[in-house]
């Protein structure tokens, strides 16, 4: 039986309605949003996290935002590109939409490029 998804990730999906068909998927104890084939948020430990890279993430930064971090069994830190959103972004889709377009915008421009699929037989 799959798993419900938290009340932030229902609200989430809410809040990024606009931009069109947003999918999530279950993936290591949180959830990814995907906007067509673009993964662009996720969810983990009930906090709602969005792309980012060098071009992006001087926006987060600038607005409090904090860097997803996680410690590992072993006690080793590591952080990824994607950064909270801002406590005023989940207030409503319309403050959410300029944060949500610059994840997506990440998404794009770190994009890889499929690989050919192979035809069988």
């Amino acid at each position: 039986m799959p798993r419900k998804p938290p009340e932030i990730v229902t609200h989430a999906l809410e809040l990024f309605a606009p931009l069109g068909t947003v999918r999530v998927k279950s993936m290591f104890g949180g959830w990814g949003f995907y906007l067509d084939d673009l993964f662009f948020a996720l969810e983990a430990w009930e906090t709602l996290y969005l792309k980012a890279d060098a071009e992006s993430e001087k926006a987060f930064i600038d607005a409090g935002c904090s860097r997803f971090v996680y410690t590992q069994k072993d006690g080793k830190t590591f952080s990824m590109g994607y950064w909270t959103a801002p406590e005023e972004a989940l207030d409503s889709p319309a403050a959410m939409a300029p944060w949500a377009r610059r994840a997506i915008d990440c998404a794009l421009r770190n994009r890889k490029p499929k690989k050919p699929r192979r035809k069988s037989g």
